[in-house]
């Protein structure tokens, strides 16, 4: 009765964990929300008439101008025409997966990566093939090698502050990419939500601006800089694909909603955007800050990891591994939620020991309690691992 793909369709165990954490009481690390503290007050009795009706498919032209403008000052040389403004970024991985995939097509991505990239590629039948991440990016020897022996239809990489990792690529590493892509002529979808969420001022040129022939995809989102719930994302596109992309748009949902592309413009176009955007990063450093001080007295017998220089996430690895999945119903009974770092791995049976952690969204006075509670959920079970040794 279903299509074929329907049986590979799992559902989103940030989704289920998000609905799980929202009871009165529980401390939630697990996704990765913007703090509400952070959201701005639109003015929507200024919203022009005309936003009212039906828009174009590829966005408001104002829009993309600005973010085409934007673009080209991180050295990403395109023109307006190149933008498609989109639903958030999650409808960027599906128009992209619905232009390049097949049943059985190998994608090449970190590992591990971001999950709803992985749920949504295997939507389509995807093999997800992963690559390691080193300190400063990707492993290149086994980059090189996947690219060699399995011919992935494109490459899914996301180079700053990446999710779930933290990890922000060296300049040297993106440039070493960019050359082992043209070497093969592999498409990059880079995808940049949290690249704007800088802390320590970090270089970090776009890899798609250091292409020289293969095709690229750049996306971004304006869910981390102003508001998750308007879901307006873009993606700038190599001229060879964009016509592609604009078809794929209109089949897919006709437009992005136009009052929240108005409201992406307003803080585009406003003269207070660097003082607003660094106000952004100082109301984040403080809670980064406030998360790797209470991390370090709770965690640092238990867990490894290193403190980012931007995003939203801190990746722990176990000193003692163990499968975290099992944990988590334990956790949220103890009125703290994780994400367990499995689901971020692109593999049948993949490495085990790894979580995530969010540090936006909780307040400050709340994250020493929390981690309090999730130490003892890892306590207990690292002895009741000990009676059954």
């Amino acid at each position: 009765m279903f299509a074929q793909r329907i049986s590979t369709l799992s559902s989103s165990i940030i989704r289920e964990i998000l609905a799980a954490a929202q009871q009165p009481g529980v401390i939630s690390f697990a996704g990765g929300l913007p703090a509400a503290d952070s959201f701005p007050e639109p003015n929507w009795a200024a919203l022009p008439p005309q936003i009212k009706q039906y828009g174009m498919s590829e966005g408001e032209p104002e829009l993309r101008e600005a973010i085409a403008a934007a673009a080209r000052e991180k050295g990403l040389q395109c023109e307006a025409s190149q933008v498609l403004v989109i639903s958030g970024s999650q409808q960027g991985l599906d128009l992209v997966a619905k232009l390049f995939l097949d049943p059985e097509s190998p994608v090449l991505v970190e590992s591990p990566t971001y999950l709803a990239a992985l749920q949504c590629f295997r939507l389509f039948q995807a093999r997800c093939v992963g690559v390691p991440l080193g300190e400063t990016g990707p492993d290149l020897a086994q980059m090189d090698a996947v690219i060699r022996s399995q011919a992935p239809r494109f490459s899914y990489l996301i180079p700053s502050f990446q999710n779930p990792s933290g990890l922000c690529y060296s300049v040297a590493a993106r440039q070493a990419v960019a050359a082992l892509l043209d070497r093969h002529q592999l498409p990059l979808l880079e995808d940049e939500p949290y690249c704007e969420l800088d802390y320590d001022g970090v270089a970090k040129p776009p890899i798609c601006s250091l292409l020289k022939s293969a095709p690229w995809i750049y996306q971004g989102s304006f869910s981390k800089i102003l508001m998750p719930g308007i879901r307006v994302g873009y993606l700038i596109a190599h001229p060879s694909l964009m016509p592609h992309l604009v078809r794929l748009k209109q089949a897919s949902d006709l437009h992005t909603n136009r009052p929240g592309q108005w409201l992406a413009l307003e803080y585009m176009r406003s003269a207070d955007k660097q003082a607003r955007l660094a106000k952004l990063q100082d109301f984040y450093r403080l809670r980064r800050d406030a998360f790797a001080k209470a991390l370090a007295e709770q965690f640092a017998d238990l867990a490894d990891w290193q403190v980012p220089s931007g995003g939203l996430f801190v990746w722990l690895k176990l000193k003692r591994p163990m499968d975290t999945r099992p944990l988590l119903k334990q956790a949220l009974a103890n009125q703290v939620a994780f994400m367990p770092g499995e689901a971020f791995f692109a593999d049948d049976e993949p490495p085990v020991g790894y979580l995530r952690l969010n540090f936006s969204h909780t307040p400050p006075e709340l994250i020493e309690e929390g981690l309090r509670r999730l130490r003892q959920v890892f306590e207990e079970a690292y002895a009741a691992q000990a009676v059954t040794a």
